[in-house]
């Protein structure tokens, strides 16, 4: 009988690219088997990893990627909560209108942010863990990111939903700049 953590580290092998090649967001999303306990996608930006940081820590840049997606109707709703987002360790977040909430676990500007994250149709107490891992580039900078530690049967969904609610809208966002 396998172990949870040798069936993790298979499930997270399964979603990374072979050596050589980077895979789109789309492409992570794709790959990923449902029952898969971890995420791992890596995205190129044409931007530094200053600016891009600084797009997913700052509550009015984050507010204005949302309304960039297709998750603009959670900020826009008549009951929605603001976005607000804490840059020290510790502090709290709430994003998309309050559907996703957490506390930083671990920052430091321009290169790496961890967090303890939850979406709110998970059941109380339920949290995972996501790393954004920045990495300059020639031409830019790449974000390595992971999700681990999320309710069974949601790895594609959130998958799918990094692409479309964070990488497209942070794209647009920082092409307006």
């Amino acid at each position: 009988m396998r172990t949870r953590t040798s069936l993790l580290l298979m499930s997270l092998v399964a979603t990374i690219p072979s050596l050589g090649e980077r895979a789109s967001a789309a492409e992570a999303a794709e790959v990923l088997r449902a029952d898969a306990q971890a995420i791992h996608q890596e995205v190129d930006f044409a931007a530094d990893c200053g600016r891009i940081y600084h797009a997913l820590t700052d509550a009015r840049d984050f507010d204005a990627l949302t309304r960039l997606s297709d998750a603009v109707t959670l900020v826009t709703d008549p009951k929605a909560k603001p976005t607000a987002i804490s840059d020290q360790v510790g502090g709290p977040f709430t994003l998309f209108g309050g559907y996703v909430t957490g506390r930083n676990l671990q920052v430091i500007p321009g290169t790496r942010l961890v967090q303890a994250w939850r979406a709110a149709s998970w059941d109380a107490g339920d949290y995972s863990v996501v790393r954004f891992e920045l990495q300059s580039q020639t031409r830019g900078c790449r974000i390595v990111f992971d999700h681990r530690g999320f309710p069974q049967d949601q790895g594609k969904s959130l998958a799918y939903g990094w692409r479309v609610h964070y990488w497209e809208p942070l794209a647009k966002l920082l092409a307006q700049h």
